[in-house]
């Protein structure tokens, strides 16, 4: 015996969870004559007789009970796998790796809009400060900070970042009565471990004493850092950019205005260039670089209100930046 066609399947399970060919017909919206067509084929083939008439309905034989309920579970495990299907399809994933400090203080408060405008979309946000191994593992885009491009990956700059002494207003009153000098060879000074410019290079810079230089508190992410120094802890050299909302909210000002702030480039979107083609790469990545543009302009107005003067930043030549942070 052949096996039993899969339409007569469907058709035999919707007459008998009817008990009627017109409505198993209306609900698969076929005519009448091909269910009742399909049906007549069906018994042909398996040799029995699958209804039997009572009245005006359809009712199942003993034979076609068995084969309804076998028909029943097939269907339903069919119509199961299906909605899988679906789910797969219409849900897709995004992976981005992030340095940690970066991706609570920038990125994750400004998601929101991202994920509302992607409402299928799996968003995962590996914050670490290892680098990716695009070869072996599945991350679709990283942003980076002060490392140069991988060769073979793609590279686009993003943020502008604004490095300047940071400290508690009671400090920075001192500095203004006393001066930064007295203050910067006297206070505890703030490292961050990984960041791109480090207090020796600056205090040379300025040409203040740099005896104190690899002294102080040291902490290997910036958001560790600024939370010290917001306590009055010491002077920390941070930037603008992680350091926007103690800024705002003047828990953190600058030292002292008058030096400035050092520009430089540290930040960027990597990947393969083969992951521009994805769409949701392609839609966070012109997500990511309107939401810099309005921090940028929003930056540049907040030290502009301090009276913080930006210049940029020429590291010489053979001088490595550092890791992630």
């Amino acid at each position: 015996m052949r096996s039993p066609n899969i339409n007569a399947i469907v058709y035999f399970e919707a007459v008998a969870r009817h008990s009627s060919v017109n409505l198993a017909a209306a609900e698969l919206l076929v005519s009448r004559s091909a269910v009742s067509q399909r049906i007549k084929i069906l018994e042909e083939r398996m040799g029995v007789a699958l209804f039997r008439r009572v009245k005006r309905r359809l009712v199942l034989t003993e034979e076609g009970e068995r084969l309804f309920n076998a028909a029943d579970k097939a269907l339903a495990l069919l119509r199961e796998a299906q909605n899988n299907i679906s789910l797969v399809r219409d849900y897709r994933s995004l992976t981005i790796r992030v340095s940690s400090s970066f991706g609570v203080r920038w990125l994750s408060p400004r998601l929101a809009g991202f994920v509302a405008e992607h409402p299928n979309l799996d968003l995962r946000i590996d914050a670490t400060s290892e680098l990716s191994d695009f070869a072996t593992e599945n991350i679709d885009a990283e942003i980076r900070y002060g490392v140069e491009t991988p060769e073979g990956l793609h590279c686009r700059p993003l943020v502008t970042d604004c490095v300047l002494p940071l400290c508690a207003p009671a400090l920075a009153a001192r500095a203004r009565k006393q001066g930064a000098a007295h203050v910067l060879a006297r206070a505890p000074l703030i490292h961050t471990v990984k960041a791109d410019i480090k207090w020796r290079e600056w205090l040379d810079l300025h040409a203040m004493d740099a005896a104190r230089a690899s002294h102080g508190l040291y902490f290997d992410r910036s958001s560790m850092s600024l939370k010290a120094a917001q306590d009055g802890l010491g002077v920390v050299l941070e930037t603008a950019t992680l350091a926007m909302n103690e800024l705002r909210a003047g828990q953190l000002v600058p030292l002292a205005p008058k030096l400035g702030a050092l520009a430089i480039q540290p930040y960027y979107l990597v990947c393969p260039a083969r992951h521009l083609g994805n769409r949701y790469v392609k839609a966070f990545t012109a997500w990511l670089e309107e939401k810099v543009k309005t921090h940028e302009l929003e930056k540049k107005r907040l030290l502009k209100s301090l009276g913080v003067k930006v210049k940029p930043f020429h590291r010489g030549r053979g001088e490595a930046a550092p890791g992630r942070r």
